[in-house]
């Protein structure tokens, strides 16, 4: 599992409360409660947060599921 993802997971866990659900580059919106419309924001602002990193617009439209959000970050990181 890659630095990334592993980071994620903390910002799932605290975002969504699923320290029991392991997420995978496959997991998205229809697989964890509450990443809805108003969870995607949030998830967004922790990501910012725990990332150091700012998400345009586009970038937060591009976030389907966890692979989208590791290739963005890895990308914004230089990973």
């Amino acid at each position: 599992m890659s630095d990334v993802l592993l980071k994620l997971q903390k910002v799932f866990n605290s975002t969504f409360d699923a320290q029991n659900f392991p997420i995978t580059m496959n997991t998205g919106p229809d697989d964890i409660e509450g990443w809805d419309s108003l969870g995607h924001v949030t998830l967004a602002s922790n990501i910012e947060q725990e990332f150091h990193v700012n998400l345009d617009v586009d970038e937060l439209m591009e976030m389907e599921n966890v692979g989208s959000i590791v290739r963005i970050l890895e990308g914004k990181l230089g990973g």
